[in-house]
């Protein structure tokens, strides 16, 4: 009769369970609608922020044109700082001590010096070197370095040199052991990089980088110093003529915040992409090698 008393004490009924009431999570999400509604509230009848000047140059041509150019400048800035980042981070990771130094040393560098700084030392360049010479070419240095070449050599230097060490964290997070066994196989290095490590490291490269790509986005409103007809640019350009200062920062507000929801929503399709089947990694890794070692022996 004891034993059967212990049991009883011991067996849970789940009619008998009871939902944690959550008090704070009410108290909280009352308190945030709240504070949403006040927002909303004085922006919208606050006449300063001129609503209908928002409205009015929201699609403008010369702010969907800044726009375009914002984008192109960010799509080709981070394409080569991804390109570049590759070949850092691979000669970061190399055994030659000459290329590790190299890489060091850009890295370091461009991460140490302030973008704007950057940017107009190279829109400057003309008063260090007024002519550029290439064997039996010269050149004017304003000729080579325009303020769009100064903005995408700017933006490329620095990201790049974030990215390498994106890249090299992802280099890094893939199982030494692999490397080993295609080295063991006689599988060259490059192809090794490309076939195996690669693939794999792109799951812990993908998320920061595109982070990255989110960021060369709004960091692209720094090259308005240098006279770059991106977005920034455009408006202020239009906010001299009209002194509407307010809704055109929040026209460029809003395109910033379109920019980064849509990039958002790709790098969660990219994520899902890249992990796909993982928990069959191990067992692809090994086919692969393989495969691949086939191939180097032919």
């Amino acid at each position: 009769m004891t034993s059967d008393t212990a049991t009883s004490r011991n067996e849970v009924v789940p009619d008998q369970i009871l939902a944690r009431k959550r008090y704070g999570n009410w108290i909280a999400g009352a308190a945030v609608a709240l504070l949403v509604l006040l927002a909303v509230r004085s922006a919208l009848t606050n006449d300063n922020f001129a609503w209908p000047v928002f409205g009015r140059y929201l699609f403008s041509s010369s702010v969907l044109l800044g726009l375009a150019r914002t984008v192109e400048l960010a799509v080709i800035a981070m394409a080569l700082s991804i390109v570049v980042g590759v070949a850092l981070a691979i000669m970061r990771q190399s055994s030659n001590k000459v290329l590790n130094v190299v890489s060091g040393a850009y890295i370091w560098l461009f991460r140490a010096t302030p973008l704007l700084v950057l940017l107009l030392l190279l829109y400057n360049m003309a008063a260090l070197y007024p002519t550029i010479s290439l064997g039996l070419f010269t050149m004017e240095t304003n000729q080579v370095i325009t303020v769009t070449g100064a903005a995408i050599i700017g933006l490329t230097l620095h990201e790049s040199a974030y990215c390498a060490e994106i890249f090299r964290a992802g280099l890094i997070s893939v199982d030494h052991g692999q490397r080993e066994a295609a080295e063991a196989l006689g599988i060259p290095g490059g192809l090794m990089i490309r076939r195996i490590v690669l693939p794999q490291a792109m799951r812990a490269i993908v998320p920061p980088l595109t982070n990255q790509f989110v960021s060369v986005v709004k960091t692209t409103s720094i090259v308005s110093v240098i006279s770059m007809p991106e977005l920034l640019y455009s408006v202020q350009a239009i906010s001299a003529r009209t002194y509407d200062t307010i809704p055109l920062l929040l026209v460029v507000t809003f395109w910033y915040l379109v920019l980064t929801a849509v990039l958002t929503i790709a790098q969660r399709y990219v994520e899902q992409y890249f992990n796909r089947g993982r928990a069959g990694v191990s067992s692809a890794a090994s086919r692969k090698l393989s495969r691949l070692a086939m191939e180097a022996g032919r």
